[in-house]
């Protein structure tokens, strides 16, 4: 199995160097208390006025995405009612060490998975990232979701934290699956799937529950909060670590922060404005300028 160099990272966390060991510093996840929903008509029209102005004025705009960007694509939000994780307990099904005990649960799931994956397609929100991209203002998105859909959209500079589930590679010989070949035999009932060159069992590259994250990623991450003058937190609640921790980062080296989600959030007051509504509706209405 593939292990990560032992890496010492130190972030600016609340205005202190809070040093941490990328090989501990393991995806976990808080539970959300008070989480409810607002409808876009009642937004703001002033927070909607600011937003666009600061993004208009922004030359090094970073987004830091989540699940909520991809609901409007038909992926639910995995923690939502009638998610994944409702059918399919995650302690069981996506944590590292299930997976190398009995990889046939990971990829029962991921037969699921995959099926909704493959059929999504870019929202109104993607395309808006995208746009703003090739406008010269957005100089990267750094997103926690394994879809594909930001760069099916058109970004460029996307960054990954939890890998990308359309990846495999096997845990035997390190060979790398690129595309949609492993996964449709997954749909067709190849479970687990196997590497044509050693016939060891393959895993997606998206992270699961106890993993370390990829290093070279949360060093780009890292680099780009602390080059952006303003982050659009969007579809996230900010509840699983250690990304949670890169609006603060960004906020830390002197970014404005705009936050747009559905439901209620763990650190509303990293932001300067907070949106509340679908991502897909929002973010095409501040962008455009």
């Amino acid at each position: 199995m593939f292990q990560l160099p032992l890496v010492t990272w130190t972030i600016p966390y609340l205005n202190k160097e809070k040093p941490f060991d990328m090989v501990k510093f393991e995806i976990t996840e808080n539970k959300i208390k008070g989480i409810f929903s607002i409808s876009n008509n009642m937004l703001d029209p002033e927070d909607l006025k600011h937003a666009k102005q600061l993004i208009a004025k922004s030359t090094r705009i970073i987004a830091f995405t989540g699940a909520g960007i991809s609901v409007d694509s038909g992926i639910p939000d995995f923690r939502s009612e009638g998610g994944l994780w409702e059918r399919y307990d995650p302690h069981e099904y996506a944590t590292i060490e299930s997976f190398m005990q009995n990889p046939t649960k990971f990829w029962t799931m991921g037969r699921e998975l995959v099926e909704t994956i493959l059929k999504a397609k870019p929202n109104a929100a993607h395309k808006a990232l995208a746009k703003l991209e090739a406008e010269g203002k957005l100089i990267g998105v750094i997103t926690q979701n394994i879809d594909n859909l930001h760069q099916a959209a058109g970004n460029r500079n996307v960054v990954e934290l939890h890998g990308n589930y359309l990846r495999a590679y096997c845990i035997e010989c390190n060979a790398e699956y690129v595309g949609e070949t492993i996964h449709q035999s997954v749909a067709n009932g190849e479970i687990p799937p196997r590497c044509e060159k050693c016939a060891g069992v393959l895993k997606s590259e998206a992270i699961l529950f106890g993993e370390p994250l990829p290093e070279i990623p949360m060093s780009k991450a890292i680099e780009m909060c602390r080059d952006t003058d303003l982050m659009l937190v969007i579809g996230t609640s900010l509840s699983v670590y250690p990304a949670a921790f890169l609006p603060q980062l960004a906020k830390n080296s002197g970014a404005k922060i705009i936050l747009v989600n559905l439901e209620g959030l763990n650190r509303d007051s990293v932001a300067d404005i907070v949106l509340r509504g679908r991502a897909s509706d929002i973010i095409p209405k501040i962008v455009d300028h």
